[in-house]
């Protein structure tokens, strides 16, 4: 004998769980239309971890928050510059890395700073 289907409730048209990151990501998507997948991809991460740390920022400028491996030669590198205290992605902001991971800069910062990319003041 069969099983008769159950009435009310079914598995693949249930509710969507709620999701702190995914809130608004409607609206979000439009603007990065125009960008190529993975950039756009590397925005909306960016702009959640901005949403989850919130003001922790501040105390954990100048950190690596994730490493990524992009395919085997490869390595992106979420973090938060020191100077302008953003979330950066090392292949869109560019990366200056300090070796005792605290002092982290973006590629900006660090032409404004006057830093080569080993993080040691450039010469004049």
């Amino acid at each position: 004998m069969g099983r008769a289907p159950k009435k009310g409730r079914s598995g693949a048209h249930g509710k969507k769980g709620y999701s702190v990151l995914e809130a608004g990501d409607a609206a979000e998507g439009q603007e990065d239309s125009d960008l190529p997948r993975d950039e756009a991809g590397r925005r909306k991460i960016k702009r959640q971890y901005e949403t989850l740390l919130g003001i922790r920022i501040e105390k954990l400028k100048g950190r690596i928050l994730n490493r990524e491996r992009i395919n085997k030669t490869i390595e992106g590198v979420y973090f938060i510059c020191i100077e302008c205290k953003k979330v950066c992605h090392n292949m869109d902001d560019g990366l200056v890395e300090d070796p005792n991971n605290a002092q982290n800069m973006c590629g900006a910062c660090a032409k404004t700073k006057g830093k080569d990319g080993k993080g040691k003041p450039v010469a004049a």
